[in-house]
């Protein structure tokens, strides 16, 4: 779809406008972190573009800590979320595969969803981690977002890939479309350019998906006992992951069932009734996290359960890094 341009200031004042009937979610930076916030409108201005990557992963807002499944709230406004990157735009397609399978639709999830429209950014940088093109996941444009935009030289670049996100330009208001200038775009196909460059220098031996799978399958225990020496179960990996989705469902009086996210890092993760754990070895709980990404998933779903965002290694407390990690297994 061709893309439109409008200037910033005339893209503020439409977010500000629209803050009265939509709950708008955004990446805005304090002392410590860049991570979403809802505006109000003080802080649409403040909005981060095209910086990777807000602290919290995007599937925040369709899976919460904690719910009682059994009383699902009506909707309210519609949600706009603006400034996705798109390791997370493509780990919520990930997560719709599983949730939004045809035959067990997760109806919680389903509801957020539709009531939300997707807005990712391009990233015209990158951080230290970042490796999602390894990965083959584009660091710029997205059609599996509702609308993908970058920001440069005080315009605002929108292409819009489907019916939400026309729906949602359409109740900001913007009706004259103009196609943004050939030196704009040209000058963001040479940051396009360059950020490519860099991630695949960053990254330079980085095996691909697959055969990350392959190799993870094929290692023995001691390269999982070696990493998971400093690892203290704390479940950060699991939790931060934009894919990650294990959960505990929890009876409670009056037919309340709360979902909890769980983590398969935490102690326990696999006991049964018995007191049999298959899990209870820290190393088996840590090869546990790489085989279901690079491995039992890709069996069973068409996306790739690990986009290349780094938060695993960034959160790890006993600092471990899953890329030289697979970086030793590939020599």
């Amino acid at each position: 779809m061709n893309s439109i341009s409008i200037p910033k200031q005339e893209w503020d004042e439409k977010l500000i406008q629209s803050l009265s009937s939509h709950e708008i979610y955004a990446p805005l930076e304090n002392d410590f972190s860049c991570d979403y916030v809802k505006l109000e409108a003080d802080t649409v201005t403040e909005i981060v573009y095209n910086k990777p990557k807000p602290v919290t992963p995007l599937k925040k807002f369709f899976l919460p800590v904690k719910e009682n499944v059994t009383s699902i709230a009506a909707p309210g406004n519609p949600v706009a979320i603006i400034g996705t990157p798109n390791c997370d735009v493509m780990a919520l397609a990930f997560l719709d595969e599983i949730y939004l399978d045809q035959e067990y639709t997760d109806p919680a999830y389903r509801q957020r969803r539709e009531n939300t429209t997707i807005i990712s950014t391009d990233c015209l940088s990158i951080r230290e981690h970042c490796h999602c093109t390894s990965y083959g996941i584009d660091p710029t444009g997205n059609d599996h977002s509702d609308i993908s935009l970058a920001v440069i030289e005080d315009q605002v670049i929108l292409t819009v890939h489907g019916p939400k996100g026309e729906a949602f330009i359409q109740s900001l208001g913007i009706i004259v479309t103009v196609e943004p200038e050939k030196g704009l775009m040209q000058s963001l196909g040479e940051m396009h350019s360059s950020v490519l460059e860099q991630l695949k220098e960053q990254n330079k031996g980085l095996p691909g998906y697959e055969e990350t799978g392959k190799l993870i399958s094929a290692n023995g225990m001691e390269s999982w006992k070696k990493y998971a020496s400093t690892c203290v179960s704390c479940g950060a990996c699991s939790a931060i992951c934009p894919t990650c989705s294990c959960f505990l469902l929890i009876d409670k009086p009056g037919f309340e069932k709360v979902r909890q996210l769980d983590t398969c890092q935490y102690p326990g993760f696999e006991r049964v009734a018995g007191g049999e754990d298959a899990l209870n070895e820290l190393p088996e709980r840590f090869r546990n996290r790489y085989m279901c990404k690079y491995v039992w998933k890709p069996e069973k779903y068409q996306l790739k359960a690990c986009t290349g965002c780094g938060r695993c290694i960034e959160t790890c407390i006993g600092q471990i890094n899953k890329n030289e990690l697979i970086l030793e297994l590939s020599k």
